[in-house]
């Protein structure tokens, strides 16, 4: 409301034939938590605006600090604090908010490993690393990353892949994965 008072100063009282009612809704559509804005004037020359605020989807971190995005990418606020936004799903790197809808997929098919998830980065504006805990990182290809996060959840829960040493499994090449082991996987396995 209070963005909205600044964005649009109407000083009252003023004729409704004086108001650009057209004008003052792209006003508040300008601003980025709207997402819909209806102008009015109601019998009695009351002034009424009804918006539809934009829901939180996710939050995005890059070069110039952390921003609240919604479904679509669309810039809803700057948020100070990951921390502020903590039951948000957390999407990194240059261009990851022009990719949210293949971002929303990843998050679907990580559910099996919630636990561990911390966020998703997108790598050199053209494909998706999936971070967890302890420090290990899935990478996965360019082309059909959802099937290749599904391959490395079933070679979890058949062999418990990422429960071993495993720094990094690499699914850039679908046909070939590579596995990075920690540097103690070796003491690790004796």
């Amino acid at each position: 409301m209070q963005d909205i008072r600044e964005v649009v100063p109407i000083d009252f009282p003023v004729s409704k034939f004086d108001l650009d009612l057209d004008h003052i809704r792209q006003i508040i559509l300008s601003l980025g938590p709207v997402e819909q804005a209806n102008v009015r004037v109601r019998s009695g020359g009351v002034l009424q605006i009804d918006v539809v605020e934009r829901v939180p989807a996710f939050l995005w971190r890059h070069d110039n600090g952390l921003e609240v995005l919604d479904d679509n990418g669309i810039h809803v606020r700057n948020a100070a604090s990951r921390l502020t936004y903590g039951d948000l799903p957390l999407i990194a790197g240059k261009g990851a908010d022009a990719q949210v809808t293949q971002a929303k997929q990843l998050f679907i098919a990580s559910r099996p490993l919630q636990d561990r998830l911390l966020g998703l980065v997108y790598v050199g504006e053209r494909r998706w690393d999936v971070i967890l805990d302890e420090d290990q990182r899935l990478l996965l290809p360019e082309e059909n990353p959802v099937l290749a996060l599904e391959k490395v959840i079933a070679m979890d829960q058949a062999e418990d892949l990422l429960t071993r040493s495993i720094k990094a499994v690499d699914l850039r090449l679908m046909n070939r994965p590579t596995l990075q082991l920690n540097k103690n996987a070796i003491e690790d396995f004796r």
